[in-house]
């Protein structure tokens, strides 16, 4: 018999011969029928490892009866798998950081975790993080698999990661032991079928036998590739079958509707009570039918399927104005699966630590726009695209936490679109080019910044993306709808006393709706009261002409991309009787986009009502994106909800204020302006005031380093400080020359944000409802003014701002040089004591009043 250099035994003699021990770095897994066949080989494993005095750690995880007491290991951890995958892992890692060099461990069967997480492909995951990270610290780690259990999803990356992976078969009562992998060491029987008696492995040589032993054993599986969520989701069209034939039980499609969506949709206690209310099990399984791998389908996917459902449930006209689709979704675990095998997993734990969660983000970029899917999802991607033809689609982000209860995301994660036109290669070459792009926003800058903002970042955020196909048509090069928008089910801007906050409101744009979600800053669109829709902001037909749509957004089917274009140049390839919809038919404003057409129809109220129905399910104002098509004969219309987010308000209830009287010198601002946001008064602690006079003759180089020292004194100041922020022209603009250049983060601690229209005249804000900006400023209940000096009867005391203490280089000593352009008055400072700086916001009649005041 060889000698055998037995470094680390596995407690039976026999197996050491035919493995020739186990070595340092070793991972085994056994693959069983029944847990109790592992437990033969982790007993003496276990009791071996604590005679040679290493520490033997037992991970309890699954329902099997346990395999180790207390008593027989070193450490017992005892893991909720159901808490999620990161968590679990997290706490695994830990556990292994902590013992170091050399121990031993034992886990549960790996099987019942797939079950946790409704998901082989995150089982593969969890096994290629862990086994590299036992290998490197030389230890010796035990795990099992059921038999006939798993896809390949699973299989293949767990055999391909381990050391050691060994079949156990029981026949006619008699254990066998097959090694089907090993590394680092060979014997010329070593992968032979060997016979188990006491401690003794024998090889089998006779065929008889063997053929006896392994005759059941599946060699060619046909459901191979059918991980867990499709064989539930068969299971399930099944009972559903048998269900329609009269013959199905009520309590198993229950079940099956229950863990499905639980599985696909959400885990969201008020998510989930809306789906079962709302959602039939059939609804979810067209979802499983258009599935990209597996995991949750996101936020944005959910939200805008249980839009639909409501709707279609909530008045049947509803039903037959909704555009039909033809959705794809990626889930989630192709996210976590891209991360894990593109080396990107370990620089995106980082990001949970508050003092760590901008470290390496940039390199995580990089390798996530050069890294490559698994064939197995680039297989199922031509299929999706082959189903689109050359029709055009966009791949949106559909994060777990976008659109849910609380948070928005508004526009921190990309969408792209797809013109879809070319050779399939090269299609198919944008469409993966497009989803690398989306999940490299994920880890962007401002993504980060705003979980960090919110506390997010210990939060499980999971990336799947939600494929859909263009809404619009063709005319020409040119592809969009004719009209697109976003529409609230509160209106937080009633700019006239007949309108109903409670009516809500839309932004409408002519073109694809990203000219509705993105701030333009030379442009204009429609904003409509939907319980008086013709009523507009514009006070005369001139304002009206001024101020309305020139530029629409469209996918140039020539250029193959998304691209902005004159509306005069794109009329002449519109069809003369559509264009008639949507273009004013006055002699002072003929040709120009109106909508007024669509919206003295019926179309107006089908939103408001489409509003108030979700508005009702949700139990909380909502925020939609929609677009519409007119049929061809235009004598009627379809709606498309795309997307569906509860809005988040703090209050929908009109607040009205006292009366207020100020004497002229306690005066700051009085002025008639635009409101944004619920009634109030508040004692404003510093006032950080752009100075128009200075800033409007600045070089564009130095109004971008005006912005930036903006983002420094807003992070400066304490949490829940109250802070008034004016400027000239527009804030977060895009163009310099038309305002302030700052991002979201840089202004983000802001109570109220005032923009003065002082830096041209024919520059008026544009209020901008259901941009990703205007959403930002909601959600954080951040007041929103627009002020216009010039106006008659409007008042600003330029010299209070200009000529009060400043505390700016206080709070940035490098910013002396710009003492005249930027002031910062703390207002506790100020020699008018004792006295406050208050400020009165009137929505209900759009008006403000800042003052001094005396403060108890």
């Amino acid at each position: 018999m060889d000698t055998i250099d037995i470094k680390v035994t596995s407690g039976i003699s026999g197996l050491d011969h035919v493995l020739k021990g186990l070595i340092p770095g070793d991972n085994v897994v056994w693959q069983v029928s029944s847990i109790d066949d592992y437990a033969v080989f982790v007993k003496p494993f276990a009791a071996a490892a604590l005679n040679q005095n290493r520490r033997l750690v037992y991970f309890r995880f699954a329902n099997h009866a346990a395999l180790l007491s207390k008593s027989q290991c070193s450490e017992l951890h005892e893991l909720k798998p159901e808490d999620g995958f990161e968590n679990f892992i997290t706490v695994i890692h830990k556990a292994i950081e902590s013992n170091g060099r050399g121990a031993c461990y034992v886990f549960d069967c790996l099987s019942e975790l797939a079950g946790d997480w409704y998901s082989d492909q995150m089982l593969g995951n969890f096994f290629m993080l862990t086994c590299p990270y036992l290998y490197d610290l030389e230890t010796i780690a035990y795990f099992a698999l059921y038999r006939k259990r798993h896809s390949t999803h699973a299989i293949n990356p767990i055999v391909s990661t381990t050391q050691l992976f060994i079949d156990l078969v029981t026949h006619a009562g008699s254990l066998y032991v097959r090694p089907v992998k090993v590394q680092h060491r060979y014997t010329p029987t070593i992968h032979m079928l060997h016979a188990m008696h006491g401690d003794t492995l024998t090889p089998v040589t006779s065929s008889v036998t063997i053929a006896e032993v392994l005759a059941n054993e599946d060699w060619n599986d046909p459901d191979a590739d059918m991980d867990f969520p499709a064989r539930m989701a068969l299971d399930a069209e099944d009972e559903h079958a048998e269900m329609k034939a009269g013959r199905g039980r009520s309590d198993r499609m229950a079940g099956f509707f229950n863990q499905l969506t639980r599985m696909l949709l959400s885990r969201d206690k008020k998510m989930l009570a809306l789906i079962s209310k709302y959602m039939t099990l059939d609804d979810v399984l067209q979802i499983v039918r258009r599935m990209v791998g597996s995991g949750l389908i996101g936020g944005k996917s959910v939200g805008m399927l249980l839009a639909r459902a409501i709707v279609r449930k909530s008045n049947p006209r509803y039903a037959q104005l909704l555009e039909s689709h033809d959705n794809f979704y990626v889930g989630s675990d192709v996210f976590y699966t891209y991360l894990v095998t593109n080396g990107v997993w370990w620089i995106r734990q980082k990001q949970h630590d508050p003092k760590t969660f901008l470290d390496g983000s940039e390199e995580a970029r990089r390798r996530i726009l050069t890294g490559h899917f698994p064939d197995y999802i680039v297989r199922r991607l031509e299929q999706v695209l082959d189903h689109f033809g050359q029709s055009p689609f966009i791949v949106r982000s559909s994060s777990l936490l976008e659109d849910n209860f609380g948070n928005s995301f508004a526009g921190k994660y990309e969408s792209v679109f797809c013109a879809n036109q070319g050779p399939r290669a090269k299609r198919l070459e944008d469409f993966l080019a497009a989803m690398r792009s989306i999940y490299a926003s994920s880890m962007s800058e401002r993504a980060l910044r705003y979980r960090a903002g919110r506390r997010l970042l210990d939060s499980d955020e999971q990336m799947a993306l939600l494929i859909m196909r263009v809404s619009g048509d063709a005319f020409g090069k040119y592809y969009f709808p004719p009209v697109a928008g976003v529409g609230f089910s509160f209106n937080p801007f009633a700019w006239n006393r007949a309108i109903d906050p409670k009516a809500g409101v839309l932004r409408l744009v002519f073109g694809l709706g990203t000219r509705a979600v993105n701030r333009s800053d030379d442009d204009y669109t429609r904003l409509v009261a939907l319980n008086e829709p013709m009523k507009r902001p514009e006070v005369n037909s001139k304002e009206v002409r001024r101020y309305s749509q020139r530029k629409v957004d469209y996918l140039d089917l020539d250029a193959n991309q998304l691209v902005s274009g004159q509306f005069t140049d794109i009329v002449k390839h519109i069809p003369a009787e559509l264009l008639s919809r949507f273009t004013a038919k006055s002699a002072d404003a003929e040709g120009m986009l109106s909508f007024d057409e669509l919206l003295e129809g019926p179309f107006s109220k089908d939103m408001r009502g489409m509003l108030a129905d979700l508005q009702s399910a949700y139990e909380h104002p909502v925020d939609i994106e929609f677009t519409a098509n007119v049929a061809d004969d235009y004598s009627s219309y379809r709606i498309n909800i795309v997307q569906c987010r509860p809005l988040q308000v703090k209050g929908v209830d009109a607040v009205k204020l006292p009366a207020i009287e100020v004497e002229h010198n306690n005066l700051i601002i009085q002025a008639r302006c635009a409101v944004v946001g619920q009634s109030r008064m508040k004692n404003i602690t510093r006032i950080i005031y752009v100075v128009p006079s200075v800033y409007g003759y600045l070089p564009l180089r130095e109004r971008h380093e005006i912005a930036r020292l903006i983002g420094t004194i807003n992070h400066a100041c304490p949490e829940n400080m109250p802070v008034m922020l004016l400027g000239p022209g527009r804030w977060g603009t895009s163009s310099p020359e038309l305002g302030i250049p700052v991002s979201f983060a840089e202004i983000n601690n802001v109570s109220i944000l005032c923009e003065m229209v002082a830096m041209r005249e024919d520059l008026v804000p544009d209020v901008s409802l259901g941009t990703h900006f205007l959403n930002e400023l909601v959600e954080r209940d951040m007041l929103y003014l627009a002020v216009f000096p010039q106006q008659a009867d409007n008042f600003i005391n330029t010299s209070f701002f200009e000529t009060s203490p400043s505390v700016l280089t206080d709070i940035a000593p490098d910013a002396a040089k710009w003492k005249d352009a930027v002031k910062v008055i703390d207002t506790a400072k100020l020699s008018r004591t004792p006295s406050g700086v208050i400020v009165a916001a009137d929505a209900i009649e759009q008006k403000v009043t800042c003052y001094f005041a005396n403060v108890k």
